[in-house]
């Protein structure tokens, strides 16, 4: 038998937004008629009713999540603007090496790791996921927004592993809460839309920092852009405190007749829980699976590449030989082209329910781009083109893996520790992606190319490994207990995706 942790607050006292009617008494009675009200409901799939629910969800939904993402990237990766506007000289002596920098930009992943695992297992029992997102967007636009009062390097590094301490509530998170409410046909499509902000984030804030640079404020352009940057995060914290809806059976936000679709919704090919629940051996499950492990491999090159674009990109777009504030302009279109191509390869990807080939794809695309970086030193048409290449097969992966493993872990405690599981390593990558373009390795940066060029490729093999695995799972099932009946409600409560008629998606 599974052991599994409940708590069981009374919803009033726990959760503002739960309704004020009985509808959330977490017994074996209650939990009985939930399951018959998804029986009931199963029907609904394609009708009118669900559609509009889903435009409902995701008005009220994805532009909050999206609006904070946009700021939590912006924080995160706003060093390499502040960069090229003067902090090394203000803050660090003028940094010639680039260590300096290097450490600071790293500092926020050291914490981003070690508190995303924790974190989100921990909101999964304890918080309703509208206070605990909320919360920790307030608490990492304040250390941003802190960063511009940084005078030493010891101010700066600080308020950096501040930074990866909140976020590490937030990246993670997001995808076990859409989850909630999006099915693995919808999920593609949903975390493109949120991962794209990070592409949207990256032309964003070229264009800031083009603008804080002809501001002539009183302050050096550099604290400015922290500032700017820093408290409108602060603000969605509080928005997500008072809208975002909790989870489906607590919120207030969906009607009786909307609330047993949503919930029938989240027991389509699984099953869901009811309330704040956490199975512990779904969680070791988890933590022995050796596909997160792999899957951690995958994204452990692609945070390397990201990590690299967030710090680098304006310092390496700037060997072209472009000024300041036109290199601050040209960093606007690779992320927006980027925006482009991960919200249409994931529409595709939900379309054909294949997630592993376009994966694939998008990771030799990222390859190629720095492979072109390494071999053609001098055409700048053909380095800027190479940029472009770098962006789109990043982040385009990075959505795609995140939508894969949030139907392929199978029950909703796994999905709390397996996806935080593989970003924690993945965000090792990040790491090293801070440390591999030193200055004194400047124009060229071979290093770093070829080490990232190299990642991408492997992150290919490992995409083709997984979705290889999971269609040899997928066969083996069917031949032991036959095919089973599409979108039905599949019971995971004990073995989560090692459940018989559990089939992954490819």
């Amino acid at each position: 038998m599974n052991s599994v942790v409940k708590r069981t607050p009374d919803t009033e006292q726990f959760s503002p937004d739960a309704p004020a009617d009985d509808n959330f008494k977490k017994d074996d009675e209650q939990a009985d008629a939930v399951s018959e009200s998804i029986s009931d409901s199963v029907g609904a799939q394609n009708s009118k009713e669900e559609r509009k629910l889903v435009r409902k969800l995701d008005g009220r939904i994805l532009p909050i999540a999206c609006l904070m993402y946009l700021f939590a990237f912006l924080d995160r990766s706003n060093l390499g603007n502040a960069r090229l506007q003067g902090l090394p000289q203000d803050v660090l002596h003028g940094d010639p090496t680039g260590i300096l920098f290097d450490w600071i930009n790293s500092a926020f992943f050291f914490s981003y790791i070690l508190c995303q695992v924790p974190a989100t297992v921990t909101s999964k029992l304890f918080f309703p996921p509208r206070l605990w997102l909320g919360t920790a967007a307030i608490g990492w636009g304040i250390c941003s927004t802190l960063m511009s009062t940084g005078f030493n390097f010891s101010g700066l590094l600080v308020a950096r592993i501040g930074l990866g301490v909140f976020e590490a509530g937030f990246g993670p998170g997001i995808p076990v809460y859409l989850s909630y409410f999006y099915t693995k046909h919808e999920m593609g499509l949903r975390m493109a839309y949120w991962f794209g902000f990070a592409a949207v984030a990256g032309a964003f804030g070229g264009l800031i920092a083009f603008g804080v640079q002809h501001a002539h404020a009183a302050v050096a352009d550099w604290r400015l852009l922290f500032i700017i940057e820093g408290i409108p995060a602060i603000l969605m914290g509080f928005i997500a405190l008072v809208f975002l809806p909790d989870r489906p059976e607590m919120t207030s936000f969906l009607t009786e007749g909307e609330r047993k679709i949503a919930v029938a919704r989240m027991n389509r090919a699984t099953s869901g829980d009811t309330g704040l629940v956490l199975n512990k051996a779904h969680v070791w499950a988890a933590l022995r699976d050796w596909r997160v492990y792999v899957g951690g491999v995958i994204y452990f090159g692609l945070n390397c590449a990201l990590a690299s674009i967030s710090a680098f990109l304006p310092t390496i777009i700037q060997t072209f030989g472009f000024t300041t504030a036109i290199t601050q302009l040209l960093t606007v279109p690779p992320y927006a082209v980027a925006a482009v191509v991960i919200t249409i390869t994931s529409y595709a990807s939900d379309r054909m329910q294949n997630r592993g080939l376009f994966m694939i794809g998008a990771n030799m695309v990222g390859g190629f781009g720095y492979l072109l970086l390494l071999v053609v030193p001098t055409n700048v048409h053909a380095r800027y083109f190479a940029v472009f290449c770098i962006t789109s097969g990043t982040y385009t992966t990075i959505g795609l893996i995140i939508a894969w493993f949030a139907h392929n872990l199978g029950s909703e405690s796994k999905r709390a520790a397996g996806i935080p599981m593989f970003n924690a390593i993945g965000q090792c990558g990040s790491i090293l992606g801070s440390h591999i373009y030193p200055t004194t390795d400047g124009p060229r940066y071979i290093m770093g190319f070829a080490v990232t060029c190299a990642l991408q490729f492997l992150g290919a093999v490992c995409a083709l490994l997984l979705s290889m695995s999971y269609h040899w799972d997928n066969r083996r099932r069917d031949r032991l207990y036959g095919r089973p009946e599409p979108e039905a409600k599949v019971d995971t409560s004990e073995l989560a995706d090692k459940a018989p008629d559990f089939r992954y998606l490819l």
